[in-house]
């Protein structure tokens, strides 16, 4: 391989380890921002690790941090870096495939947790005084408003003490207030669908992106090897 070759691929391997990099630091950026200002946190609990948000940042630090490395070793043609570089990013490819297999698979079971914990975050706001407990009731007040539903599958849940959130027309404080009909459970299902379709469709590019880096960096360690050279 002529040194035109490996300058060719030593620019296009730094090119795509940097857009990993640059990928990886956008998904913690969009990760941190839905953590920020997501108001449902409080409300499902039982599978914190697969909330799309955190899901966001773990896997994007992860990235962050190995494209890093990838970026070194293709500047400095550092073989050492390569090789560490390109290990860490196929167990990370690994990883990903696994979350995504357990996604799929116990995909039911999430639903079921969601029903739960919504049920659980209802009834400690209806049993709850006034002042106790205002962040859960803050957020699920925002969630009834937000999406214009009411209680888990419907008013009824409220056991005739229906919040105000759940009213869809002023006046709302009155005993014969209407209120919406849907519960919240499929509404939310819904958004939580479509944030893990953004999530995978992120995590696919960044797939894509990843297993490029792992096709260029093969033939530039083997030149640099043939060659003993990257060690200095």
């Amino acid at each position: 391989m002529n040194r035109s070759c490996v300058n060719c691929l030593k620019g296009l391997l730094t090119a795509l380890h940097l857009l990993c990099w640059l990928c990886g630091a956008f998904v913690v950026a969009f990760g941190e921002f839905q953590m920020v200002h997501s108001r449902f946190a409080s409300l499902v609990t039982s599978f914190w690790p697969v909330y799309p948000a955190n899901t966001l940042v773990v896997t994007g630090t992860i990235v962050t941090c190995v494209c890093y490395l990838g970026v070194l070793g293709g500047l400095k043609e550092n073989r050492c870096m390569l090789i560490s570089f390109f290990i860490l990013l196929f167990i990370l490819m690994l990883v990903e495939l696994a979350m995504a297999l357990v996604f799929l698979v116990y995909s039911r079971e999430i639903n079921s947790y969601f029903e739960e914990d919504l049920t659980r975050s209802l009834e400690i706001y209806r049993r709850s005084s006034p002042s106790a407990n205002t962040t859960l009731k803050d957020d699920f007040d925002a969630v009834q408003h937000l999406f214009r539903c009411c209680g888990v599958r419907g008013e009824s849940d409220w056991q005739g003490n229906v919040p105000l959130s759940c009213c869809i027309q002023d006046p709302c404080n009155s005993a014969t207030q209407t209120n919406w009909e849907q519960g919240c459970v499929d509404v939310l299902r819904d958004w939580f669908a479509r944030n893990y379709l953004s999530t995978g469709a992120g995590v696919i590019t960044m797939f894509i992106i990843q297993f490029l880096c792992l096709c260029v960096t093969v033939p530039l360690f083997c030149h640099f090897s043939r060659h003993r050279l990257g060690y200095q």
